[in-house]
């Protein structure tokens, strides 16, 4: 998300397709993978939709088309990322390297389970039951394994690389440990698919797993990352929309608590049906309590942006940042909601999705249009 874009005021009419580029190969050899995120972006838009307490045909059909989107993203990007590290391998191992940048793996994870997600939720009209939840299952597995690789393999790199001394906790360093509670979330859609008895025990205990190693490495980079704000400022120009990025720790682990709480029952019966209970008290109780920092932290990236535009805040791919984390926001309030029984906390999630459909429609023609002409594929 370092691309940042120069005013263009070239009229749309006479703009030629990839006119900015010296050949059209050069939309390969810039690739990285903060690109993911707009295929998260995107994708939190349909699940989002799903999560909301209202339900329509107009809303599905709208999530349907936001998710077929996000899939045919998913595809173009990914084979461009892989055309990127075929063609330019020097290239793409600086970037993997980079202090920075490496910190945006944590979006291809993101993105395979995002559109996974869509998959088990809206693909079953298109694809069938059966079909969906297996391309869905698989799209899990592979973001897990990528995103648990990605919490342990960002952090490792960084202990062990000598780093320039101007190197500080940035909200993007949270990118590579999020994923693994995306997973967690994720999976709870999945569990009633899973054949009952140990194998449906040991899927739950599994996404329990991943929450609990996204929360504490999660809180503990925010811990980072809250100090370097309060003594070396907020980030600026093009960097300042990744301060957005805090909240997505914050909504995807209630999120993950609470769909996490709703689906133990059918781990828990019997004897044992009070476990379930229990662990749907424990979502309740940490939603609201990680409710009252989430309005916070979300109120300081509200002001940190309005200072930022009022400074002439540049396009660049940073803005996506803009998307997923609010759209966590909206499902962690949705699945909240639902525990609670609360319509104000519903009522929330629904004004909240008005925020970040606006975004994404911004966000996303800002993006196009910049693609159309070959802009955004061009280094900062």
């Amino acid at each position: 998300m370092t691309a940042t874009l120069p005013a263009d005021t070239t009229p749309v009419a006479t703009r030629r397709f990839l006119g900015d580029l010296d050949h059209p190969r050069q939309v390969v050899e810039h690739i990285t993978p903060n690109w993911f995120a707009a295929v998260m972006g995107t994708g939190i838009v349909a699940n989002a939709a799903v999560a909301l307490p209202v339900h329509s045909a107009a809303l599905t059909g709208f999530a349907t088309v936001v998710w077929v989107l996000a899939s045919c993203l998913l595809v173009l990007i990914g084979a461009a990322f892989t055309a990127h590290w075929v063609r330019h391998p020097d290239q793409a191992r600086r970037y993997a390297s980079d202090p920075v940048m490496s910190q945006f793996y944590g979006a291809l994870p993101m993105a395979l389970l995002t559109v996974g997600a869509g998959t088990v939720h809206l693909g079953v009209p298109m694809l069938g039951q059966m079909a969906a939840v297996w391309v869905g299952g698989t799209l899990w597995v592979a973001g897990t394994v990528i995103g648990v690789t990605t919490a342990i393999w960002v952090p490792f790199a960084m202990m062990t690389t000598e780093r320039r001394p101007e190197v500080k906790a940035l909200p993007a360093w949270l990118m590579p440990v999020v994923p693994p509670m995306v997973s967690a979330s994720t999976g709870a859609a999945l569990l009633e698919f899973i054949p009952e008895g140990q194998a449906r025990l040991g899927m739950l205990s599994l996404c329990y797993l991943l929450f609990g190693m996204s929360l504490v490495l999660g809180m503990m980079t925010l811990t980072m990352i809250y100090a370097r704000l309060l003594h070396g400022g907020v980030p600026v120009d093009k960097s300042a929309p990744t301060i957005w990025i805090t909240l997505g720790v914050v909504g995807q682990s209630i999120t993950a608590a609470n769909l996490l709480g709703a689906h133990a029952g059918l781990v828990f019966g019997g004897d044992k049906a009070p476990i379930a209970v229990g662990l749907m008290v424990f979502g309740i109780v940490y939603g609201l309590i990680m409710g009252g920092f989430g309005a916070a932290m979300f109120t300081l990236a509200v002001a940190v942006t309005v200072r930022s535009v009022r400074r002439g805040l540049p396009f660049a791919l940073t803005w996506w940042s803009f998307t997923f984390p609010i759209g966590t926001c909206v499902t962690g309030l949705s699945a909240l909601g639902v525990a609670v029984g609360s319509a104000p906390i519903s009522d929330l999630a629904e004004a909240l999705y008005v925020v970040l459909l606006t975004a994404w429609v911004i966000v996303a023609a800002r993006t196009a249009r910049g693609a159309f002409g070959g802009r955004v594929f061009l280094p900062a």
